[in-house]
């Protein structure tokens, strides 16, 4: 019988800085937007393991923050970094899941990535509710206050070999332009809009697969599960690039409220 305690894939914050798609200098840019002016409470729905809201809390020596994520280890995390850094006192991060969460709204939020929150489960392989998100959003936006918002798109057509190793459907995710739309029928103004570059994507992929290489380094070569997780690596490696490759973005979006 095989060990489970030694198959457990080394932790995705060890090999990456963000969970998604996100460069330093665009990161330096969002935290920007969000702590000048300066914020006065931070909200961050799906927040990880805190990356950007501890970011944007250094910025904004006055402000306090609030993180809520579903994953308790990535929250463990969080408030690990938050003890380090020194910002303890002026965080707090909850494990709950998002619908569970009574947030009261705050003059800066940030989701991004996790618009599933509000949508149908991610089992249940329907396209993103990205209209819900932001109503949900809308809500937690002070007059006035400053969202940055971040989702899966569609950067180019959708066609089988992309859509396969997602959901496989060619409406589960929507155009910069079509989101834009969403986002303004929500009743919030674009400041900015972007996208993540190839390059972005290609660190996060590789990031991404890591955990699967450094599991292979801290075992034999002949370890029951070492086939299993070869096999994992290089299915993970033609997903992407020989699948959603430019296909699958990430759009950046900058919002008022």
């Amino acid at each position: 019988m095989t060990d489970s305690t030694s198959l457990e894939l080394p932790r995705l914050y060890e090999s990456l800085t963000w969970l998604t798609p996100l460069s330093e200098e665009r990161a330096a840019h969002l935290v920007a937007f969000l702590s000048d002016p300066a914020p006065a409470e931070v909200l961050d729905m799906g927040c990880g393991w805190g990356e950007l809201l501890l970011r944007v809390l250094t910025s904004a020596p006055q402000a306090r923050g609030r993180g809520v994520d579903s994953a308790a280890a990535s929250i463990d995390r969080a408030r690990q970094q938050a003890l380090t850094r020194g910002l303890l006192d002026r965080v707090t991060f909850d494990s709950v899941p998002g619908l569970e969460a009574q947030e009261r709204p705050a003059d800066a939020v940030i989701c991004i990535g996790a618009s599933q929150i509000w949508g149908p489960p991610l089992e249940d392989a329907q396209p993103l509710d990205y209209a819900a998100a932001l109503r949900a959003l809308r809500a937690l936006v002070l007059p006035g206050g400053r969202l940055v918002y971040g989702e899966a798109i569609w950067s180019a057509a959708p066609h089988p070999a992309a859509t396969a190793p997602l959901a496989g459907r060619d409406d589960e995710y929507l155009t910069e332009d079509a989101l834009r739309e969403q986002i303004r029928a929500a009743g919030f103004e674009v400041v900015e809009a972007d996208q993540a570059t190839i390059q972005e994507w290609d660190v996060f992929e590789a990031g991404y697969r890591a955990r699967f290489t450094r599991w292979l380094e801290a075992h034999d070569a002949d370890h029951p599960s070492a086939e299993q997780m070869r096999q994992q690596n290089e299915e993970q490696r033609a997903a992407y690039e020989d699948g959603y490759r430019g296909v699958l973005g990430m759009a950046y979006f900058c919002l008022r409220g």
